[in-house]
């Protein structure tokens, strides 16, 4: 069994998640099981993204418990996207979300923390079920009260999942095809690692535009996670961050 997880900009659009399809559709062919994490839809300006979810009142300041359960709606709409286009292309899928999803968090709204999984759920459903769609960026609270775990949290989502599951490893679907040098955004002159360890990853996440979330990183190393960093519009290898 493996993890994916797909980002904001790799579900933006039909084209895209077409995309998402054919790497989830090549990975269950390989694996006995894939679970799928998935981000809110796009970016700022995109209508369910969190950042346009966000924007529905100003009065979201004023009290952090609203603000997360609207921020965690642009997963929960993901994950419904992207199940029902994956039912049209006959790949049998569900979705877990909520309580169901074991994720047990505490702390602040906004930037929660994971206490504990129960994974029970997922691994009864896993009998049934060879792809299981799970909204990222999100879990609850003892009071069952949705909390979010911090921007780029559903890197964080897939990650704690893998472990829980004893997945093999997670890998990431970008709108780069592995771990940079330097932002290609904003310079040609960088290379593609093929591995890192974490000790030599960790640093790179140092920047404006983090290739993952940089306490999902931690997290992955303290629970000794295998990653694997691909492109969502190709088949290349990608980098692997390896223990």
């Amino acid at each position: 069994m493996i993890i994916q997880k797909f980002g904001g900009i790799a579900m933006q659009n039909q084209q895209q998640r077409a995309k998402c399809i054919q790497h989830i559709r090549q990975a269950l062919s390989k694996h006995r099981a894939v679970i799928v994490v998935v981000s809110a839809m796009g970016r700022e300006g995109d209508a369910y993204s969190t950042d346009d979810l966000l924007t529905l009142t100003d009065s979201f300041s004023k009290s952090s418990e609203a603000r997360d359960l609207a921020a965690s709606c642009g997963e929960l709409i993901a994950a419904a996207v992207i199940s029902a286009e994956l039912s049209t292309e006959g790949i049998d899928n569900t979705i877990i979300y909520g309580q169901n999803t074991g994720i047990r968090t505490s702390g602040e709204f906004c930037n929660a923390t994971i206490d504990k999984i129960n994974s029970t759920h997922i691994v009864n459903t896993l009998q049934t079920h060879s792809c299981i769609i799970v909204p990222g960026f999100q879990g609850m609270n003892i009071q069952g009260k949705f909390m979010t775990l911090g921007r780029g949290g559903s890197d964080l989502t897939a990650i704690a999942l893998a472990s829980a599951l004893h997945a093999r490893h997670v890998e990431f679907f970008k709108d780069v095809p592995g771990v940079m040098s330097a932002d290609p955004h904003t310079t040609s002159n960088y290379k593609r690692f093929d591995r890192l360890t974490f000790d030599e990853f960790l640093p790179l996440l140092k920047c404006n535009r983090p290739v993952i979330q940089e306490k999902a990183a931690v997290y992955a190393k303290q629970k000794a996670m295998p990653l694997h960093i691909r492109g969502i519009a190709s088949n290349e290898e990608g980098t692997w961050i390896l223990p």
